[in-house]
């Protein structure tokens, strides 16, 4: 490793400026952006989608019963699911554009929607 003597102290600030630089720009640039419409899926099929601009609650009758959907002015959440592990409710809060709860038990799914879509891998 000979040429790690020739690096100076001054090197080694910029390198790690530069990894702290990377590093601060992947929670701003990777970001979907803030949704503006909660789509609630029930078995795959589009149940509704609603603006979050107002405050409103969404009752889905999925097979297991009634998945309760709360809406806020510029975000959403399961507040009640009738599945036994609760993930989807614990998901909480849901605001950028991309994110999504799931209530696989209750075949119940809800999605944020906005004008930005978030960087995908799958479609990299």
């Amino acid at each position: 490793m000979t040429w790690l003597r020739l690096l100076r102290p001054g090197d080694w600030l910029l390198a790690l400026g530069a990894a702290l630089g990377v590093a601060a720009s992947f929670p701003l640039l990777w970001q979907g952006g803030q949704g503006d419409k909660a789509v609630v899926r029930l078995e795959g099929q589009v149940f509704i989608e609603v603006a979050l601009d107002k405050p409103r609650e969404i009752i889905v009758p999925g097979p297991l019963g009634p998945t309760r959907i709360q809406v806020e002015k510029g975000r959403a959440r399961v507040a009640a699911d009738p599945g036994l592990r609760q993930y989807c409710v614990r998901q909480g809060w849901l605001s950028q554009a991309g994110e999504i709860a799931i209530c696989a038990p209750n075949r119940v799914s809800l999605a944020i929607t906005g004008s930005q879509s978030p960087y995908d891998s799958l479609s990299y």
